[in-house]
């Protein structure tokens, strides 16, 4: 199996679901607490190509192939790959699993 992570940030874009991944695991990104951005690491099913909306004016959509995207062969590192991200130093920076 081959897992890709994928990204979010409220209010400047997000990258839609397709029929081409599945989701396994969601986290919200905390920054000095207040939630910052949304990672959502999920199973590449097939090639194929990922929907990016940029939220601000004007609201552009890009198609990016999954073949651009890292790859993770197992689960653990990709969530490995996810802490490494997010850690600056001894920041306020907290990943939470969300059900």
């Amino acid at each position: 199996m081959t897992y890709v992570i994928l990204s979010s940030k409220m209010g400047f874009y997000h990258t839609d679901i397709s029929d081409d991944v599945r989701p396994c695991e969601t986290y919200d990104y905390v920054f000095c607490g207040q939630k910052k951005a949304k990672f959502v690491i999920a199973r590449l099913l097939r090639e194929g190509k990922l929907r990016v909306v940029d939220e601000t004016p004007p609201v552009v959509t890009t198609e990016v192939p999954s073949k651009f995207l890292p790859r993770f062969q197992t689960i653990e590192a990709a969530r490995q790959q996810l802490q490494d991200l997010v850690r600056f130093g001894s920041m306020d920076t907290v990943l939470e699993k969300q059900p």
